[in-house]
């Protein structure tokens, strides 16, 4: 495993649109694996957000601020893998709640290592958030659904602000 500094670090990626308590799991689990978890939101133009970047960055500090060895920051254009060489991260840290997430993420996480030696960890989601996507959580919650138990207040109060009026 690489070291900086004497450091083992790690990159959580995502879109986080909106971050939900799975991801936060994984995050805070990684956390005790690694010293440092950078946590890298990133932008794929093929998407729809709700929230724009400087939001998604907002709610994941917020949300994030209170764990030790936790930074957020803005992936921008270009290779995860080259994003982790450039920080100097070991590790890229995914969640996978089935066994299609395994599936989509294995063929990445080889071209990864291949790209600049930089491993995959797979986590496996906690039962209670397998279900959880953050498309779901804006589906539920925009049709008037309890969301309450699967995001933050903060993403809670985001997510009430901009529900679409019927």
């Amino acid at each position: 495993m690489q070291y900086v500094g004497g450091m083992r670090r790690a990159v959580c990626p995502g879109s986080f649109d909106p971050i939900h308590n799975g991801r936060l799991e994984v995050i805070a689990r990684a956390a005790n694996l690694f010293d440092e978890v950078i946590v890298a939101v990133s932008t794929n133009y093929a998407k729809k957000y709700r929230f724009a970047l400087e939001e998604r960055l907002t709610m994941a500090r917020r949300t994030l601020g209170a764990i030790s060895g936790i930074l957020v920051e803005p992936m921008g254009e270009g290779l995860l893998a080259d994003f982790c060489r450039e920080r100097g991260a070991s590790a890229i840290v995914k969640g996978l709640r089935s066994s299609s997430d395994f599936d989509y993420e294995l063929p990445m996480a080889i071209m990864n290592r291949q790209l600049t030696g930089v491993e995959t960890v797979f986590l496996p989601a906690e039962a209670h958030y397998v279900h959880l996507s953050s498309t779901l959580v804006k589906e539920v919650h925009d049709l008037g659904g309890d969301v309450a138990d699967y995001v933050p207040r903060s993403v809670l109060a985001r997510l009430a602000e901009t529900r679409p009026q019927n």
